[in-house]
């Protein structure tokens, strides 16, 4: 791993307005936590859900910028994790979201799905946006 361009990268991002410099270890372990909360039915709020997703936002960003080595690295984790979102996850163009939050550009898919297991307060939110689980 290339760690002094992973720190470089983190930075970066930082700079652009992202809380801290996380490194790609971190988000990939946000992102995880994030999908394995989602298959087991994410029951927070409809603001921490989407908070949460922005862990995936920042992996978007950095893979833009990181050197091919780490790229290499980190890609077959996220892509199995990409897998198990979208199989937790209902696609709906973002219908439900974008009534409490803004649906980023079209290239971030996964503000355009909504969990399948609706529950608890996101559950009770996104079923009052027109959501349905699947």
């Amino acid at each position: 791993m290339s760690p002094g361009n992973e720190a470089v990268v983190g930075e970066r991002l930082h700079q652009r307005g992202w809380r801290k410099a996380f490194t790609v270890a971190e988000m990939v372990d946000k992102w995880a936590w994030l999908v394995g909360e989602v298959e087991r039915g994410y029951d927070d709020s409809i603001e921490e859900y989407t908070n949460d997703l922005y862990c995936r936002n920042w992996l978007h960003e950095a893979w833009l910028l990181l050197d091919d080595h780490t790229v290499l690295i980190w890609t077959s984790r996220i892509k199995q994790l990409d897998s198990r979102f979208l199989a937790a996850t209902v696609h709906d163009d973002g219908l439900a979201l974008d009534r409490f939050h803004g649906i980023p550009h079209p290239d971030l898919w996964w503000w355009r799905r909504h969990p399948r297991t609706l529950t608890g307060d996101l559950g009770r939110s996104l079923r009052s946006a027109g959501a349905t689980g699947a």
